[in-house]
């Protein structure tokens, strides 16, 4: 074990941090690994509503005095923060798997492209430019220059409980914003491990607060605060609707990325072999819990059978085990809940008329975790609710279409919209998929999930609402225009 990560695991007893202070909570909570349920990964407080009223009141001083501190100033703070987040990545990735459930490949990856995403807003802060424009008023200047919203709230998720919330804290940093974040009830290790980091930075005390606990008391307390004027939000599309309620009576200027059902469709001139690396990738890369994952497979009839008798070998050959342990290709999944849910929509799948060709059964292993075959069905129908509804789970169901007209059709026939791929040697034919698909992201010959972090994220219809994540896109939310009128008057 390294110092480092004996220093992080000697200090999870993790507080909130409010004010620029380490603060007890009202309460506390375990937090559990889901590889096996004996191991403890820490102790957490739980804040309370008087810690988002003090959180935001210190935010609101401290975020005056991080604009007017300058483009540098930020810049180099955000960069020191993502090049210690590449640095530790093995250690903190370790951290992220222990309490999450990722293999240890996948935690240590997403360590290091969350400190990418602090290292690319560095440079971004330097890139905060505004434009002019003449006038129609004849010896009228015009400036229209980007500013910071102000406080910024940021609720984040516990499938990629550093990469998503660095998406968003490190824009809200680099374009002058305060921040006040709620993370993740069941990934709070990560969180406070990032807030630790962050805590060390020549920032004015208060700028950014981490208050750990329920969505249903601090994430609400939180979204009706009404000295928040930017709501950056990731999860459940019922939980982001009643988000979205609670912040339209104040016109609190919102981001949402909500549900997915995203479909990965597989025509007759595919790679085979390749078409079935990148569903299994798709489906059942972290346990099937990322909003990306491929939970519909549409195959084109010719090579329906072909294609099912290999996909289902490659997913009964999955090693499925502890996160840390070497060889395993899938962890558990997060929680007792998650796996209950699970379980249940496998029910629901064969009640409905799919057949399960494989998987989709709790499993006992050398550890006690929350464990689960990955699952296939077949001859399933598209408005099966396993087929309609985000399951968050290690399951695909395989649909067939006749022709690319069709395959579309099925893609596009959910409330839906995140992304969606397909698998073809024909340009025509992806480039037909690509402009009729009714996703924000479209993967041509690649996994649904994987996305760069220099490009705008986000989906359409029920998967998101408001601007776009990551990429120069996060200016748009982050930032409020303001145009400036100008006469000079004439020289003397």
């Amino acid at each position: 074990m390294s110092t480092e990560l004996m220093q992080v695991n000697a200090m999870l007893n993790g507080q909130n941090f409010v004010a620029g202070e380490w603060r007890d909570g009202a309460d506390w909570i375990e937090d559990i690994n889901p590889s096996d349920v004996t191991d403890i990964v820490g102790r957490f407080a739980q804040a309370q509503p008087s810690d988002i009223h003090d959180a935001v009141a210190a935010a609101q001083g401290a975020q005056r005095e991080w604009a007017a501190a300058g483009l540098e100033s930020r810049a180099a703070v955000l960069d020191t923060i993502g090049r210690e987040l590449m640095a530790r990545s093995k250690e903190l990735g370790e951290l992220l798997s222990r309490e999450e459930g990722k293999i240890l490949a996948e935690g240590v990856g997403e360590v290091y492209r969350a400190g990418q995403f602090f290292t690319y807003f560095a440079a971004e802060a330097l890139r905060n430019l505004g434009s002019s424009a003449e006038s129609v008023r004849a010896g009228v200047d015009v400036l229209i220059e980007r500013e910071p919203l102000g406080v910024v709230a940021i609720i984040s998720p516990w499938n990629f409980p550093i990469a998503t919330a660095s998406w968003k804290i490190a824009p809200a940093l680099a374009f002058g914003n305060a921040v006040v974040w709620k993370p993740a009830s069941v990934t709070p290790a990560s969180a406070w491990a990032l807030t630790e980091i962050i805590s060390r930075q020549a920032i004015p005390k208060g700028l950014f607060n981490l208050v750990m606990g329920s969505g249903s008391t601090i994430g609400r307390e939180l979204a009706a605060n009404a000295d928040i004027q930017g709501l950056s939000f990731t999860g459940s599309g019922a939980v982001g609707s009643g988000i979205a309620a609670l912040a339209a009576t104040r016109f609190v200027k919102l981001q949402l990325e909500m549900g997915s059902k995203n479909p990965f469709v597989v025509m007759d001139d595919a790679d085979l072999d390749r078409a079935v690396d990148l569903a299994v990738n798709g489906a059942f890369g972290g346990s099937g819990q990322k909003c990306t994952a491929a939970s519909r497979m549409i195959v084109h009839r010719p090579v329906h059978d072909a294609f099912v008798e290999k996909l289902l070998a490659k997913t009964k050959a999955l090693k499925v085990g502890h996160a840390l342990e070497a060889g395993v290709q899938m962890g558990p999944v997060v929680s007792a809940g998650q796996l209950s849910a699970n379980l249940d929509y496998v029910t629901l799948g064969k009640s409905e008329g799919a057949e399960l060709a494989t998987g989709g059964e709790a499993l006992d292993l050398a550890h006690r975790g929350h464990y689960m075959a990955p699952a296939v069905f077949l001859n399933g129908r598209s408005l099966m609710r396993i087929n309609q509804e985000e399951m968050f789970a290690p399951i695909t169901c395989v649909l067939t279409a006749g022709d690319l007209d069709e395959a579309i059709f099925l893609a596009n026939d959910t409330p839906y919209g995140l992304t969606a791929g397909i698998a073809t040697r024909s340009l025509a034919r992806a480039t037909k998929f690509r402009r009729a698909s009714r996703s924000g992201c479209v993967m041509v010959n690649l996994a649904t999930a994987g996305t760069d972090y220099h490009v705008p994220f986000g989906g359409v219809r029920a998967s998101s609402y408001g601007p776009r994540e990551q990429g120069r896109a996060a200016v748009e939310f982050y930032t409020q225009a303001k145009t400036s009128y100008i006469h000079a008057g004439a020289a003397e």
